[in-house]
């Protein structure tokens, strides 16, 4: 989730290859915890009577997954985008999934997991940072619209996390609010690590520290328990457009 100025033979070929390259991407996705085949892409959008929505976490998931393997074979559907279903929006929303994802310009979940008008409930702050906001709209999609999945979207090359690592290793002091995000991020750092290596083992436990402290929220914890809930951790590759998980 760059646009080139080329004459259209050049983009032609430069299409060509990246398909070519990711042909051999076109196969599992570990987003939902085991092989997951998608459906075969075509250019109409999903509509209620053509595919149900997703009512479980496991569905969730596997639309997702499926989603993603469009996106990364350069087969995506755009779903949900007709006049029809923009009509049906205006009085009611019924989302699948609730994504907390990183500001990133580079990962909009409704790219990455080519999804359309209504089917994501999107949630974004640097580095996926919680706070009273962030939990609050969290909690919105849960417990008011009844969203069964809860993913927490990290990705490589995070800027934020890069920051905090910084900020720790020099100790000097971010500008403005954005120490705030550093001091979040910050128990999270892998100091097991150097280098790049501490920031991308950083960037997989803050994840997975995000993930814990979402199932610990008592109201979340509720829903967990007793199966109407999953919050799950996964990541985005900048090189390979996969999203995968992180236990």
């Amino acid at each position: 989730m760059n646009s080139e100025d080329t004459p259209l033979r050049s983009v032609r070929r430069a299409f060509a290859r990246r398909s070519l390259l990711r042909g051999g991407l076109a196969g599992a996705v570990a987003l939902g915890g085991t092989a997951l085949a998608a459906a075969p892409a075509s250019a109409s959008s999903r509509t209620p009577a053509a595919t149900p929505r997703p009512t479980t976490a496991d569905e969730a998931l596997r639309e997702l997954a499926a989603g993603n393997r469009r996106w990364r074979a350069f087969r995506e559907r755009h779903p949900d985008e007709t006049p029809a279903v923009r009509q049906t929006l205006v009085s009611s929303q019924h989302p699948f999934a609730v994504v907390l994802g990183c500001i990133d310009s580079r990962v909009p979940p409704e790219l990455v997991f080519d999804q359309g008008l209504g089917d994501l409930m999107t949630v974004r702050s640097a580095g996926e940072v919680l706070d009273e906001a962030v939990l609050g709209s969290i909690a919105y999609g849960v417990l008011e619209l009844g969203i069964p999945l809860v993913v927490v979207l990290g990705h490589q090359s995070c800027g934020a996390v890069k920051a905090a690592v910084q900020a720790d290793l020099t100790g000097e002091a971010l500008p403005a609010h954005i120490q705030y995000l550093a001091d979040r991020i910050a128990p999270a750092i892998d100091r097991t690590k150097t280098g790049d290596a501490r920031v991308d083992a950083t960037i997989d436990a803050n994840i997975r520290a995000v993930r814990s402290r979402l199932a610990a929220e008592p109201d979340l914890a509720e829903r967990i328990t007793t199966g109407k809930l999953a919050v799950v951790g996964a990541r985005y590759e900048l090189t390979t457009q996969l999203v995968h998980r992180i236990a």
